[in-house]
């Protein structure tokens, strides 16, 4: 929704990977393992680095590894949508198409919390935006408030 007010190209990262690849995220993970993963995200991070007009959406795991962050952060501004576990959980639960490897677990919320524990650092070096009981044309409304006000 933001790519498309400011008239910009979106680009997901989970999406683009699996089109290149052939395979869904799931089927990278089950086949090739995390680590082939995360080198497809390095590979698409460092692409897309150099262009203008994106709105790119990276997976939760692709801004954990500093040569994707400074890549990305070359040229654009990075922004954390934040959620609480429960959101989380209920955004993910609802996606049947999203198949979430990391969070194929006995306790998916557990996991959910887990995650956000290891990865609080690394994402605190971002602006953080609380998506939490908004709908996303308020989310938008606000990212484009943040977005001008950094433009300035």
């Amino acid at each position: 929704m933001l790519a498309q007010k400011l008239g910009y190209d979106f680009i997901d990262t989970d999406h683009l990977i699996e089109k290149r690849s052939g395979m869904t995220v799931l089927e990278i993970f089950a086949t090739n393992g995390e680590q082939a993963f995360r080198d497809m995200e390095s590979d698409i991070a460092h692409e897309l680095s150099g262009g203008e007009g994106l709105i790119v959406s990276t997976g939760g795991g692709m801004m954990l590894n500093p040569d994707n962050v400074s890549a990305l952060c070359a040229n654009g501004q990075v922004f954390c949508l934040v959620a609480t576990p429960e959101e989380i959980l209920k955004r993910v639960s609802s996606d049947k198409n999203a198949k979430r490897p990391l969070l194929d677990a006995k306790n998916p919320l557990e996991r959910i919390v887990e995650l956000i524990q290891q990865r609080e650092k690394c994402y605190k070096q971002f602006t953080q935006i609380s998506t939490s009981g908004k709908i996303p044309d308020e989310i938008t409304r606000y990212l484009l408030t943040v977005f001008e006000s950094t433009q300035n």
